[in-house]
């Protein structure tokens, strides 16, 4: 799952990635409004981190215009202006929530990760699919109790196609969303993650659906 980072202060960006990346997802950086809008507007991300006080094009304004162009993704407000008027703005804007600076990274992944459950209609914190669940917060992994051992690509992997559960998930989105921006990918390398993930989960949760990709049913027995 690739999240968008729009922060013009450098440390604060690289900082944010960090976090995301270690909370297993992937995370791509913009620094400049311009840059933002183009990228929030013509790519698949699944949920964006935006700072207000950007060059070029500011964040509000950024904001303003994918909601009037239908970009619908799921978007934390992370702003050094912390007045009640100012959340007010930003929320009527379009934004899903708002978190004034200074802040703690713990709590911005707690927020991103509500958001993601929000925009798949989930309210509990781990995912469960017959004996499978799932924890984003701690990027755990059980299957009949037992935890299994995933690597980080693995768990983007299966965390994706849980997130979209009962869709079919081509090998074109999910190699978008699951390396980086300027990662090279290789045809094969979706083929061959989903084949060593049904090993490890020792189950075929994860369905082939021949010329289309994969899914994962919505409920298994």
């Amino acid at each position: 799952m690739r999240i968008l980072i729009v922060e013009d202060e450098v440390r604060i960006a690289n900082d944010l990635a960090d976090a995301v990346n270690s909370g297993g997802y992937v995370a791509e950086i913009a620094s400049d409004g311009e840059d933002a809008w183009f990228r929030g507007g013509t790519e698949n991300y699944s949920a964006i981190i935006l700072d207000l006080g950007l060059p070029k094009i500011d964040g509000l304004t950024i904001l303003k215009r994918w909601r009037q162009e239908g970009v619908n993704t799921p978007v934390l407000v992370l702003t050094a202006r912390g007045t009640w008027t100012d959340r007010v703005d930003g929320i009527d804007a379009g934004a899903d929530d708002y978190l004034p600076k200074p802040f703690r990274m713990e709590e911005v992944m707690a927020r991103i990760r509500a958001l993601l459950r929000r925009s798949t209609g989930r309210a509990e914190p781990s995912i469960s699919i017959g004996t499978i669940i799932l924890d984003p917060r701690n990027r755990q992994v059980s299957v009949a109790g037992i935890p299994v051992t995933l690597t980080p690509l693995e768990f983007r992997l299966l965390n994706y196609l849980f997130h979209h559960r009962g869709r079919v998930v081509s090998q074109a989105e999910l190699s978008e969303n699951l390396y980086s921006h300027d990662s090279e990918r290789d045809s094969n390398a979706i083929e061959a993650l989903v084949g060593r993930l049904r090993k490890k989960l020792k189950t075929d949760i994860i369905e082939t659906r021949r010329g289309f990709g994969y899914i994962v049913p919505a409920a298994a027995s």
